[in-house]
């Protein structure tokens, strides 16, 4: 990818809470694998949103917000969310002024998707049945088949899922209007009864999301799942063989790590090449 030497901006949201986690780690990595990978000159800067109620400015090229603990209903009314809300309206009427000189490209991750779809109203955002954890396929719709961000993923893919809320009945009609489309839903479960979940939105030109985790990593899931709190709740969840299975997938190359090899980097790589082209 040939771009100018121009220092690329990046806010990173955290919304972890100030709770012990991969996430971050894993979007560091990424961000700074591409920037290597790519000699770029790269300004990454991070936010703590729950604790410090700190959001970044609209001088950032690209926002990648972060998964965390919590219920994305409950918290419409706290300080940090209504904080966190206001700086997306900014970002997103910064994208719709025409004389803005260059788009601000953004990624929500698990907590933020939720949380971006209720800001958009982009579908139901509800409680699940039972908490969704572990490596499971995500199938592609076809908006998802000529999604960039989604360039060189399998159908399906797979990718880690960690979460006790989902995004149901998306608002087509509503997405439309905005260039939005819905990317992929989660798998078929052909022995419960309930509506397949959305885990990806583009929900305009410049900004996109995942319900999955798309920066996790062998390592990092590894090192959680083996943790003694969590190994615990896995085997009184779902049995020692669901663990065990779930410890080799990540060993597969195919798996999880081919998702955080393309997803993120894709994002990255669609991202700086569109502010270089507005130059």
């Amino acid at each position: 990818m040939q771009v100018d030497k121009r220092t690329i901006r990046i806010a990173i949201l955290d919304l972890y809470q100030g709770q012990p986690n991969q996430g971050m780690r894993c979007i560091r990595q990424i961000i700074r694998e591409w920037s290597e990978h790519n000699n770029l000159d790269v300004q990454c800067t991070e936010f703590d949103v729950r604790q410090q109620i700190e959001l970044p400015d609209l001088s950032f090229d690209i926002y990648i917000s972060s998964g965390g603990p919590g219920d994305p209903l409950i918290s419409r009314f706290e300080d940090w969310d209504i904080a966190w809300c206001k700086w997306l309206k900014a970002v997103t009427r910064w994208n719709e002024n025409p004389e803005s000189p260059d788009k601000k490209y953004v990624f929500f991750i698990c907590h933020s998707f939720q949380l971006a779809s209720r800001y958009f109203n982009a579908g139901i955002v509800c409680p699940r049945k039972s908490t969704a954890f572990g490596v499971f396929p995500v199938h592609m719709l076809e908006a998802g088949k000529q999604e960039p961000v989604f360039d060189g993923l399998r159908d399906p893919f797979y990718a880690v899922d960690s979460r006790d809320h989902q995004v149901i009945q998306p608002n087509q009609d509503l997405l439309q209007k905005t260039g939005g489309r819905i990317l992929c839903i989660e798998k078929m479960r052909a022995h419960v009864p309930y509506e397949r979940a959305v885990m990806g939105i583009r929900f305009n030109e410049f900004m996109i999301g995942t319900q999955f985790h798309p920066e996790a990593d062998p390592y990092g899931m590894s090192h959680y799942l083996q943790t003694e709190e969590k190994r615990k709740t896995v085997i009184e969840s779902h049995g020692e063989d669901k663990l065990n299975s779930m410890l080799e997938q990540l060993n597969d190359p195919e798996k999880i790590l081919w998702t955080y090899s393309h997803v993120l980097p894709n994002f990255l790589n669609q991202s700086v090449v569109q502010l270089v082209e507005a130059i």
